[in-house]
């Protein structure tokens, strides 16, 4: 599959300035003094540190750092998938601390997308059946008009009978991708997506979620250690020890790994890869 063009007529190219509309509207996520902590005594780990971050609507976000800084933690938490210690984590103006396992499990249904790197798709069901389950489960009727776009956008129209056993990775992974934002979330967090594939397949993913926010007006927040990956995003936020050191706006794989290089000298960091 080609890299999707975008409706303006060329191809949307990773790095250049964030888009001016997201810089102003509303918060879709947010991370208020968030602080969690694995275990007690000796076995006591801090995973995150009073980490405080907003992502906006509309915004296309990478979240970065070095194994075990806390990146995947971030994104369960404000996914409402891990708890907090303390502080909050909020999906809009909701506390998603403040919420009962009923309310949690409703709004992560009606207002998150979440994309996994093992895709986690049901091997009995066809494509169109995996994209729609989410739905199907929560009584909804889909939008028609909206998934054929969504189908559109990944290339994967004359994929729908399929079985994922009939897929490649990536195609699989668009698959994923799609089912995240069937629904239309408010927010699609996506964790390592590119992990598990190769070159060709990741760029068809990332120019995928890319053209979603830009063109469809979705948010995703992503989970990467690829500086190429995070080139996609508008903005890159990093974390190191379980806090935000620093963000790039508009980033470049280049600036992108400079400034990770950056911080593996500052911080006594050998390699940036792997899961939080």
């Amino acid at each position: 599959m080609t890299e999707p063009q975008s409706l303006a007529g060329g191809p949307s190219r990773p790095g250049g300035p964030p888009r001016a509309a997201a810089n102003h509207a509303p918060a879709a996520a947010s991370a208020v003094d968030l602080t969690k902590v694995h275990g007690s005594g000796d076995a006591r780990v801090v995973a995150l540190e009073r980490v405080s971050v907003s992502f906006r609507e509309g915004e296309f976000a990478a979240i970065m750092g070095p194994s075990g800084s806390g990146k995947s933690t971030l994104l369960q938490c404000l996914a409402g998938l891990e708890s907090c210690t303390s502080g909050a984590a909020r999906i809009g103006d909701t506390d998603l601390t403040r919420l009962s396992d009923g309310q949690l499990t409703r709004l992560r249904r009606d207002h998150v997308g979440f994309v996994f790197q093992a895709f986690h798709l049901i091997p009995t069901l066809t494509v169109s059946e995996n994209i729609t389950l989410p739905l199907t489960l929560a009584g909804r009727t889909p939008d028609r008009q909206w998934l054929d776009t969504l189908v559109e956008a990944a290339g994967l129209g004359a994929r729908l009978g399929h079985r994922p056993a009939q897929l490649s990775g990536g195609q699989q992974q668009r698959v994923a991708c799609v089912r995240a934002l069937a629904g239309r979330p408010r927010i699609v967090f996506a964790d390592e997506p590119t992990g598990n594939l190769d070159s060709r397949s990741a760029a068809e993913i990332l120019a995928l979620l890319r053209r979603c926010v830009r063109e469809l007006g979705q948010t995703v927040v992503m989970v990467t250690h690829d500086p190429v990956a995070a080139s996609y995003a508008d903005r890159v936020v990093f974390l190191a020890d379980g806090r935000i050191v620093d963000e790039l706006l508009g980033p470049t794989p280049d600036q992108v790994l400079g400034r990770m290089r950056t911080f593996d000298a500052n911080l006594g960091i050998s390699y940036w890869s792997g899961p939080a």
